[in-house]
């Protein structure tokens, strides 16, 4: 499936035309259920300040085949390409089926990215990657009651539930990135309300080939106590648990540049595994122009056979944002929601910061010989600021700035070695 210049010029100018307040474009009736057309398209550059390792380089963390991975201090392409088909009805009925041509995809790779990686990167082929594609139906007509099958995202993560359009920061936070369980195929049951939700899902692979595999179940609970306009607390938890595949398990991040072929923390193929489970804590806070908000997770792998004990891990993120225009954020379905401009040719303004930590350490090494007792996948502590533009309906600019602190064990130096660049990022991204 290829997405043709004429077929996307159509699309792009369709949407610049296309009504503020309305912002997908109406296809069509067909058999009782109204189409319409959405898309997204984000183009990004990163700006390296490398510290040890080159952070744009194949190195030992990829391939030449890697995307990207010409060894320079900069890299500019586009992150993605989105086109998507919904349909509403006939009756309580509801369907979805996306996907992103420019995506690429990682031959060796399961679960790399949002769903805890299994195996080494050797190459990248260029064939895109389904999205959403699925259908619902709502019990009762009620939008908080329903059934969900196909491919969707899985009830776990705060921030990886919320529209990839509207997230505060250029890259989600390495720990979602790692941890967050994203798009499979499966059933999902949620029933609650306004204020409050409960979701369980069963899931298996995703439908890309070579990519997210391994059945299990997730869980997740929501209550917003305070839901107005303009002031919202919401407080969640959630719980995913799934086979390792091929009895293999590896967690690895980026340094909240997505860009990058490097990762700076990474645990290893971690072999004679049986299942993880992984928990999380979120909440959210919103005062006005002021949104707050954190999540922890924590990992834990089974490992089978003499001499392997469990593997753990843990990280959070806190961030903070302000609609400097004075605009506020909307709440539903468990996540926020964030406005149009109230003046869509001046814009609104939003600044931010966040913090995010990453510890991937649950053994120890001997200073005399370099030996590892466990598994040392390196400590991550990340803080990024931003400032993102949305323009009118469909337009929106962000730059960020990132300071990164890793240390790892290294066997060579036999000892702890602090790595700690910074990154600039930027995105222009059009959307209806």
């Amino acid at each position: 499936m290829k997405l043709s210049r004429s077929t996307l010029s159509v699309a792009l100018l369709a949407a610049l035309f296309a009504p503020a307040a309305h912002a997908e474009i109406a296809l069509d009736v067909i058999g009782g259920s109204e189409i319409s057309f959405e898309g997204l398209v984000q183009a990004e550059g990163n700006w390296y300040d490398n510290d040890l390792v080159d952070l744009n380089s194949a190195g030992t963390g990829g391939t030449a085949a890697s995307a990207g991975a010409n060894g320079k201090d900069t890299e500019f392409g586009i992150r993605r390409a989105e086109i998507i088909l919904k349909g509403k009805g006939p009756g309580n009925f509801e369907w979805t089926l996306g996907y992103d041509p420019s995506a690429q995809k990682s031959v060796a790779v399961v679960n790399e990215s949002n769903n805890g990686a299994t195996n080494v990167t050797s190459t990248v082929n260029s064939g895109g990657k389904w999205l959403d594609v699925n259908a619902k139906y709502k019990i009762g007509g009620n939008a908080n009651h329903y059934v969900q099958v196909g491919q969707y995202k899985q009830p776990n993560s705060l921030e990886e539930l919320s529209s990839t359009r509207f997230n505060d920061f250029i890259s989600k936070a390495a720990v979602t990135n790692t941890y967050a369980v994203a798009r499979r195929t499966g059933v999902a049951y949620s029933y609650g309300d306004v204020n409050w939700s409960v979701t369980g899902a069963y899931f298996g692979r995703e439908l890309t080939r070579n990519l997210g595999q391994g059945q299990g179940f997730g869980l997740r609970g929501t209550w917003a106590p305070i839901n107005e306009t303009g002031n919202i607390l919401h407080v969640g938890l959630a719980y995913v648990d799934y086979d390792t595949d091929a009895d293999t398990f590896r967690l690895r991040s980026r340094p909240d540049a997505d860009l990058a072929t490097q990762r700076l923390v990474d645990s290893g193929d971690i072999r004679d595994t049986d299942r993880v489970g992984i928990g999380s804590a979120e909440g959210l806070w919103v005062h006005g122009p002021f949104k707050v908000q954190g999540e922890y997770y924590q990992a834990n792998l089974k490992r089978y056979g003499a001499g392997h004990d469990d593997y753990k891990s843990d990280g959070g993120y806190i961030s903070g944002v302000w609609n400097v225009t004075g605009e506020t954020w909307g709440y539903k379905a468990g996540v926020p929601v964030t406005n149009l401009p109230e003046d869509p040719g001046a814009g609104m303004w939003q600044v931010g910061l966040r913090y995010d930590t990453l510890d991937l350490n649950d053994g120890s090494g001997n200073p005399t010989t370099g030996a590892v007792a466990g598994v040392l996948g390196g400590k991550q502590n990340i803080w990024t600021a931003g400032v993102n533009w949305y323009w009118r309906s469909n337009f929106k600019f962000a730059l960020n700035y990132v300071m990164v602190d890793t240390t790892k064990w290294s066997t060579v130096a036999r000892g702890e070695v602090d790595d700690n660049p910074n990154i600039v990022e930027g995105r222009i991204q059009f959307y209806w």
